[in-house]
């Protein structure tokens, strides 16, 4: 097992149970329905890697160290993709567009999470059965 992502993608599953839960009870009552839905999209997309990160951690023994990679990729994708989406949202809520630039982190970091899928995939393509 590959510890390290066990442990991110429990993090990341609990944060982003703790976000979700926030934005239900709470963000709904100072966020716009656009802000709200971005916000959501935000805490989908943790949630989806931190099931990966779990998964890429069970089965990492079957691979070779380029699943790292695919780690670090993933893992620092939900951070650049949600984390961004996250401060956004509480800027725009506040009225503050002096970090509007931090928009352009939020593709970087889908890209950067994409990268990782495909290194997976490439892992599951060398796997023999």
């Amino acid at each position: 097992m590959y510890k390290y992502s066990l442990i991110a993608g429990g993090v990341l599953g609990s944060t982003g149970i703790i976000l979700g839960a926030f934005g239900a009870h709470y963000l709904k009552t100072i966020f716009t329905p656009e802000l709200l839905n971005s916000f959501e999209t935000g805490v989908r997309y943790q949630f989806y890697h931190a099931f990966a990160l779990i998964a890429l951690g069970l089965y990492a023994r079957y691979f070779d160290q380029s699943l790292n990679l695919a780690f670090w990729l993933m893992l620092l994708g939900v951070i650049f993709f949600s984390g961004s989406i996250y401060v956004l949202c509480f800027l725009k809520a506040n009225g503050d567009v002096g970090l509007r630039g931090l928009g352009i982190i939020t593709p970087i970091g889908g890209v950067l999470m994409i990268v990782g899928w495909l290194l997976w995939t490439l892992n599951m393509i060398k796997l023999k059965s």
